[in-house]
């Protein structure tokens, strides 16, 4: 059992604590930035990625797509979700989103709650997201 964890999916059982890995996101990719904690940092195909993100109210994601499709399971608040050409529906703790492979699409906060949530998503071709415009 191991601790510490470099980049890929790690070889055997790995506890990352709470607090770890969090940072605020980049530029270019939200309405505005986040914190987000890695929880699994894949690197080669078929490896999966997972992170807990905690948007403040009124922060959307920009448009963004998974090569291999994404799950995303809601911690606390209400959030929106919404697929290219469908609705903006709201969701809530204990809610679970699938996006499916390649789907256009985005996530955020309400205009009044925080929203957090864990993402899951595998890596293919040596990305697990792409971005695309604002919403």
């Amino acid at each position: 059992m191991t601790s510490d964890m470099a980049p890929g999916n790690p070889g055997e059982m790995t506890i990352r604590r709470a607090g770890a890995a969090i940072a605020r996101t980049p530029d270019g990719i939200a309405s505005g930035p986040f914190w987000a904690e890695w929880l699994l940092q894949g690197r080669r195909d078929g490896e999966m990625t997972a992170m807990r993100a905690t948007l403040d109210p009124g922060i959307r994601t920009h448009w963004h797509s998974h090569p291999r499709g994404q799950l995303l399971y809601v911690l606390h608040g209400v959030g929106l979700v919404q697929r290219a050409g469908g609705i903006a529906e709201e969701v809530r703790a204990g809610d679970s989103v699938w996006f499916a492979p390649d789907e256009r699409h985005w996530h955020g906060a309400t205009a009044d709650s925080v929203f957090a949530y864990v993402s899951i998503q595998p890596v293919q071709d040596g990305t697990a997201v792409r971005w695309m415009e604002p919403v």
